[in-house]
């Protein structure tokens, strides 16, 4: 960036033993001429450069781009330092131990283009003419200091008699009488949308709303004393049923809308000679009787000029202080503060259609009468537009007395406070010159655009249409938001957190709140700077809040506790950190080989299904889904066609019109203009193999082109081996799925079949029956339980019993209860007998007693706890 400067500078310094103007250039056009493309080449390449962010820090972590940025930012700073040394600036830019900050470099280098700039106007004004002043002017740093000392509040004088000048005593606002406090009207300044204040319509084509005629009867009603102005406006039209369009809309729109300019402004004009100031009485109307004879004489005028002086840092939506107003022979300064209430019979000069305003940068006077007075503008020519017509440079109207006039303007008095009684001699002067001279600069820039068109009134008629789009704007109040505080914050250029930002807010609303109660601006309850500093710190204590304002604010200072209270609250919010949180990838990413040297973005790259951006080719894409468990099949894509298919995007809404012959919706077509608009703002520093050249999608497309041939031979090299690729993968893919589908159909011959089956209730019912049934059918074949059930059940039937008989046991035969035994059986059983205790049984085995057996004991051997039972080892 450096490099072309220095070419320049190296030009002339090889040819500095010439006697030409430019050393090293034949004439000046051929200066100019190098000098611009020069200045052309190092913007398009600053531009090109990668922007402080993402891209520039990573652009920053190769060695060999930080090398070259700081050599040339050397180079850079090195020019720039010798520019400033000859324009006599502090040049102190590259010495890092006198600047302490990035800041501090900024203030030089904006110190330098003013001083800079300042020079080349006064040598501009000086070559056309308009300066005659023949006076070497040196360089500001060159100058000899001078000691200023408010210098908007002192009488100018010469130089040998600075010490001798008069001043005159100018009070601080903060001791001046606050003039809304006198107003009849008081000040609105709630939350509701602007409502005009003209209730009478003079020179009206079309009449005044319904809604607007009744506005002073209105405010009789005693049910609407306690609201606003503006709701009680509000509320009477939704009583009666009013539109609200009539309400809100610009009274004299129709009006303007039919305007056409007269045939003698539109001719060329006869240059009537201005009259000195001094010669020109001035006159200063207070009262009421004053504004009525003013008006009388403006309506037997042909034209006049307006100006206002506005005051907007102790009023929340400001205040109009002055109205000057000029015609050919006399000037008059208007007290607007104290007619305030009265100046709306001025509409009826003002609106006349036949009557010429003339005004210069009338964009926000025109507000300003229609805020404050109700006042509104038919007919006005904007010395402003038509300076810009006329490529005049500058287009102030500073730089206008100097060329039409040749009257040099003090503008000392611009920032003063207009609200100051009695206004002294020095600021009524200043107002004068505003408006005196505006006529005689009326007639001389009518006849340069009439000059400029060759005889023709186009550019008449453009100023003309112009001024009227300007008197047709309307005031619209400053409304509150909840979400306004994030215009002011997206302008501070700072990253803050939740618990910073919820101070902001609170902040932010408290100002408003507070600049509405007290009618003062934002900037004097609390500025901008300081509200950053306090949610930046967040305080604890109100000291610490007092330690980020310099100076104080009055109502900071007041109202201290409660800005505590709301920077506590803010302390209370969670304090959460905000992280950009990757969406995880289900599966391999197709050919990662590409993707490095890709800007791979399928969600960027969105198109319709089967269309490519960058090839014009239909590629088949597969229809994606929102909730659907398994992957959508993969398909190839090139270099320079890739393709995604999504569900959701902010282009689709199923209320689009469709396109009859394209059959696609308008949505899509806006998001296929605008990613085929996309171009890489950093193509130039990607590799060159990877990096290609630009080409519109016409170029594309087109089979005569390079770029054709180029895109289609990349896409024959790498389609073979992605098809191939994506068929065995959609291959594996298949069978993988045929296999989950054969499990998920067995699982479900599975369950039919075990649904057909019955249960085991079933089932036991089922084989009692069916052995009830075999057991019918073969007595036989009856097992034994079934046996003991039925003989059970014979037994608890009832039987017919025989009359009772004793049994002769005498009669019974005994050997049935000896069992297997050697005994000699004996004749008859005594029980009471006992066997003798020394007598052995000649038997082997031991011999049980007889009256010990059971009557119930079946003979025959028992197998349970015999030897022989053991299971053998």
């Amino acid at each position: 960036m450096a490099a072309p400067a220095e070419g320049v500078m190296e030009r002339m310094a090889e040819s500095s033993g010439s006697t030409d103007l430019f050393p090293g250039f034949p004439d000046t056009d051929a200066f100019v001429k190098y000098a611009l493309g020069t200045v052309v080449t190092t913007t398009k390449a600053a531009t090109g450069l990668p922007q402080y962010g993402d891209e520039y820090d990573f652009y920053r972590s190769f060695p060999a781009f930080r090398a070259f940025c700081e050599t040339q930012g050397d180079r850079l700073l090195h020019c720039m330092s010798q520019i400033m040394q000859y324009h006599g600036c502090r040049s102190n830019i590259k010495d890092r131990s006198k600047v302490t900050g990035l800041e501090d470099k900024f203030d030089l280098l904006i110190d330098a283009n003013d001083a800079v700039l300042e020079r080349v106007g006064i040598l501009l004004d000086e070559a056309s003419g308009v300066n005659r002043n023949r006076q070497p002017v040196l360089p500001a740093g060159l100058q000899a200091p001078k000691t200023i000392v408010s210098s908007w509040n002192r009488k100018g004088g010469d130089s040998s008699k600075k010490g001798k000048a008069d001043t005159f005593r100018l009070l601080h606002a903060k001791n001046i009488p606050r003039p809304q406090l006198r107003f009849k009207e008081k000040i609105d300044n709630s939350n509701t949308p602007f409502i005009p204040k003209l209730f009478i319509k003079p020179n009206a084509q079309k009449p005044l709303p319904e809604a607007l005629r009744n506005k002073r009867d209105r405010q009789q009603r005693p049910e609407d004393l306690d609201v606003p102005p503006a709701l009680a406006d509000f509320i009477h039209q939704q009583r009666m049923k009013q539109s609200e369009d009539d309400m809100f809309s610009h009274p004299y729109q129709y009006e303007l809308d039919h305007f056409v300019p007269l045939e003698s402004c539109m001719a060329q004009p006869e240059i009537q000679p201005f009259l000195p100031l001094n010669d020109v009485p001035c006159h200063v109307i207070t009262t009421l009787d004053d504004v009525v004879e003013l008006n009388e004489k403006l309506l037997q005028c042909s034209e006049f000029a307006v100006d206002l002086e506005h005051h907007s840092y102790r009023s929340f939506l400001g205040l109009t202080c002055l109205m000057q107003i000029s015609t050919r022979t006399d000037d008059y300064i208007i007290d607007t503060l104290e007619l305030r209430s009265d100046l709306y019979i001025l509409n009826e000069s003002f609106t006349d259609p036949a009557i010429v305003k003339v005004l210069h940068g009338a964009d926000s006077d025109v507000e300003w009468l229609q805020k404050d007075f109700g006042l509104y503008i038919v007919n006005m020519f904007d010395t402003h537009q038509a300076a810009r017509l006329l490529s005049l440079g500058r287009n102030s109207l500073d730089h206008l007395l100097r060329l039409y006039c040749n009257v040099e303007s003090d503008k000392k008095f611009q920032l003063a406070d207009w609200r100051i009684r009695p206004l002294p001699e020095e600021m009524i002067q200043y107002a004068r010159t505003d408006t005196h001279y505006l006529l005689h600069i009326y007639d001389k820039m009518r006849t340069a655009l009439v000059d400029a068109a060759n005889g023709q009134q186009n550019l008449l008629h453009l100023v003309w249409q112009r001024s009227r789009e300007i008197c047709l704007k309307k005031f619209v109040k400053p409304i509150y938001t909840e979400d306004l505080y994030l215009e002011l914050y997206q302008k501070q250029k700072k990253h803050l957190n939740t618990q910073q930002l919820a101070a902001f807010r609170l902040l932010y609303a408290w100002r408003d709140k507070m600049a509405r109660q007290e009618d003062e601006s934002t900037g004097y309850v609390l500025p901008n700077h300081m509200l950053l500093k306090i949610s930046e710190e967040l305080p604890r204590e109100p000291q610490g809040i007092i330690a980020c304002c310099n100076p104080i604010p009055p109502l900071v200072r007041q109202q201290i506790n409660e800005l505590v209270l709301l920077v506590q609250q803010a302390r209370e919010t969670p304090l959460l950190k905000t992280e950009m949180s990757s969406a995880k990838k289900k599966g391999p990413v197709p050919n990662p080989e590409r993707m490095e040297l890709l800007l791979f973005g399928p969600h960027d790259m969105r198109s319709p299904p089967g269309h490519s951006l960058f090839t014009g080719a239909d590629v088949p894409a597969a229809a994606g889904s929102l909730f659907n468990d398994e992957d959508p099949p993969l398909t190839p894509h090139t270099p320079v066609a890739v393709l995604a298919s999504a569900s959701i995007t902010i282009f689709s809404d199923p209320g689009d019109e469709r396109d009859e012959l394209n059959g696609v919706s308008l949505s899509r077509q806006k998001a296929r203009t605008i990613l085929e608009s996309f171009d890489n703002p950093f193509r130039m520093f990607l590799p060159s193999v990877v990096r290609g050249a630009h080409a519109s999608q016409a170029a594309k497309s087109d089979p005569n082109t390079k770029m054709f041939e180029i895109s289609h031979r990349w896409k024959l090299v790498s389609i073979a081996q992605q098809e191939r690729e994506a068929k065995a993968k959609q291959e594996a893919r298949q069978k993988k799925l045929a296999e989950k589908a054969a499990r998920e159909q067995a699982t479900r011959d599975f369950r039919i079949n075990a649904a057909a089956l019955p249960s085991v209730r079933e089932q036991a019912v089922e084989d009692a029956s069916r052995r009830r049934e075999h057991a019918t059918r073969d007595p036989g074949t009856e097992t034994c339980n079934v046996e003991r059930k039925r003989v059970r059940e014979e037994m608890a039937e009832p039987v017919a019993t025989a009359p009772f008989t004793p049994r002769d046991y005498s009669k019974s035969d005994f050997k049935v209860f000896a069992g297997a035994s050697n005994v000699k059986s004996q004749s008859e059983f005594d029980p009471n007998k006992q066997m003798p205790q020394g007598k052995k049984s000649s038997s082997k085995k031991p011999q049980q007693t007889m009256g010990n057996r059971s009557l119930s004991f079946m003979s025959g051997k028992s197998d349970r706890g015999f030897k022989h039972s053991w299971p053998k080892r």
